[in-house]
């Protein structure tokens, strides 16, 4: 018995040719989406890595500058301590000498009746110990034949003179002193104030 054999139309092979491949084409943009991915992860990874890295470089900078900043405070302390308490030393190794000296004048004085030697050697040591001022800036504020500045002088009277002019410095108390230009003591002197009228009576007697 012959059996029937089924035709199929022309076209449906290539029917269902296209309906294998779509499948095939589905699995290759999954795993083209899948490897994107993979690649995009591994990147995100690399960066996070890297941003964790300078994280970690910065906060160790800033540990150390920390660090540095509190040690420097502490040493900037310390030096100011040392400044306040040992500021004079220079000065007062300079004056140590001048100690000395007057030590050994008055022993010399304990066993001498030269008063001129010992007024001399005192004269001497005055002199060493203005020169040592001196060297540490501090020099005198001159007074003599000077009119008075409330800046550096302290007016402690006033009298007629009839050699100086009004305001004008007649003599001196007690010496002033500047420390590198500031004021360190007022110098205190008596101050020329003559009567109204003295100074035109002065200037008629020398052209009489």
């Amino acid at each position: 018995m012959v059996g029937k054999i089924k035709r199929h139309p022309a076209g449906a092979g290539e029917g269902f040719g296209d309906k294998t491949e779509e499948p095939q084409r589905a699995v290759g943009e999954s795993e083209a989406g899948r490897t994107g991915e993979t690649d995009m992860a591994e990147d995100l990874q690399v960066k996070l890595e890297d941003a964790e890295k300078r994280a970690a470089e910065n906060y160790d900078k800033y540990i150390r500058t920390v660090a540095e900043l509190d040690n420097y405070r502490k040493r900037a302390a310390r030096e100011k301590a040392d400044a306040i308490q040992y500021g004079n030393e220079n000065l007062l190794r300079d004056i140590l000498p001048l100690v000395d000296g007057m030590d050994r004048a008055l022993e010399h004085a304990s066993s001498s009746e030269d008063f001129e030697a010992f007024r001399k050697g005192l004269k001497m040591l005055q002199e060493q110990l203005l020169c040592c001022l001196q060297k540490h800036g501090v020099e005198m504020i001159d007074t003599a034949g000077k009119d008075f500045d409330p800046h550096v002088h302290e007016a402690m009277m006033q009298m007629a003179s009839a050699g100086h002019q009004d305001s004008q410095v007649v003599s001196e108390f007690e010496r002033g002193y500047l420390l590198n230009g500031r004021l360190l003591r007022p110098a205190k002197v008596c101050v020329c104030k003559n009567p109204a009228g003295g100074g035109d009576r002065e200037n008629h007697d020398e052209e009489a």
